[in-house]
């Protein structure tokens, strides 16, 4: 994947920047730019990133200091595999 160009620097959402400057609002807070990266300002504070139904809870760390805040964020639903059904149940019903 082509990566943003060096000159333009990394994104990061106008309503972030601003939430950033004042730490304390930050803390607990919802957030929908899933594009926007994760600048050094963010570690330490536990934000809510959307991922397109409810909101998941993340602590920022200095591990994920650059990448994206929807990378921490799944949108698809795990299911469990239907091989795993154990000798005591049945298909159908009786």
């Amino acid at each position: 994947m082509p990566r943003r160009s060096i000159w333009k620097g990394s994104f990061v959402d106008a309503f972030l920047l601003r939430m950033k400057k004042k730490r304390d609002l930050l803390l607990n807070r919802k957030i929908w730019s899933r594009r926007s990266s994760i600048s050094p300002d963010f570690v330490d504070c536990s934000v809510r990133i959307y991922n397109g139904k409810t909101p998941v809870r993340c602590k920022i760390t200095e591990g994920k200091v650059g990448h994206k805040f929807g990378e921490f964020a799944s949108t698809r639903k795990r299911r469990p595999s239907r091989t795993n059904i154990g000798p005591g149940r049945k298909k159908g019903k009786k």
